[in-house]
């Protein structure tokens, strides 16, 4: 298949461009800056554009067969409209040219459940307070773009992971309709569940082949909560 990959320099973004481009996809890889983006291969074009550059993203989505969105921005006060801005040009771009598949990822909390199998401080302090005021903005705009997406008529699926860290390989992740059990999910997963649902279509979830929500969440090898977020809550890292 033709993927492009919108936020690809992110660690999550490169996940997915390396293993589209193993499994023998073609790879358009949107960063804004092309220069440092560390992978190159024969099937890969890296292209530099903005998502907030509606012109640029009608460009790199013409003549692609799915679109990935792996954008990220850091925790901060700042009111957040990559995502939901990003994704209004990304759904317009492929309204123009006939794209249909569209994967993008916002997170487990959108769920807007407790988690599962969590004792009453995390339930009840720690992620309401990451949820409500460290990540607010973050959070109030991924909503924004679920939105968007929802309310367009394209065939997607929003990727709603938990809270994420880097590992070597895919493991034996779990998928869900609903939110699972467990704090983490690694960018080496992540980036197999987008790259499964935009090219496979499903992952045979309750029926449910497009237009669905679903978590995914690693079961192995995870790290300690205070280590995650020590690591990664201010990055912005995708």
């Amino acid at each position: 298949m033709k993927l492009v990959i919108f936020g690809a320099n992110g660690p999550t973004g490169r996940q997915a461009t390396e293993q589209a481009i193993a499994e023998g996809h073609t790879v358009t890889a949107v960063t804004r800056r092309p220069e440092s983006f560390p992978l190159s291969d024969p099937r890969l074009r890296v292209v530099g554009a903005d998502v907030l550059d509606s012109g640029a993203v009608e460009r790199t989505v013409a003549g692609q067969d799915a679109v990935i969105s792996t954008l990220g921005v850091p925790y901060g006060r700042s009111p957040v409209t990559v995502y939901s801005g990003g994704m209004a040009h990304i759904t317009r771009a492929m309204t123009e040219h006939g794209v249909r598949r569209l994967v993008c990822v916002s997170s487990t909390v959108l769920f807007e459940t407790a988690a599962p199998g969590e004792g009453f401080f995390f339930r009840k302090v720690l992620e309401p307070f990451i949820v409500r005021f460290v990540g607010r903005t973050v959070y109030d705009d991924m909503r924004r773009m679920e939105e968007v997406v929802s309310d367009s008529e394209h065939e997607w699926t929003v990727i709603r992971p938990a809270g994420l860290f880097d590992a070597h390989a895919v493991s034996d992740y779990r998928v869900s309709t609903s939110r699972l059990p467990g704090r983490f999910t690694s960018r080496a997963d992540l980036g197999n569940a987008l790259l499964r649902q935009a090219v496979d279509g499903h992952h045979v979830l309750d029926g449910h082949h497009v237009r669905a929500f679903i978590d995914v969440r690693t079961t192995e090898g995870v790290p300690s909560f205070l280590d995650v977020i020590r690591k990664e809550a201010f990055s912005g890292k995708k």
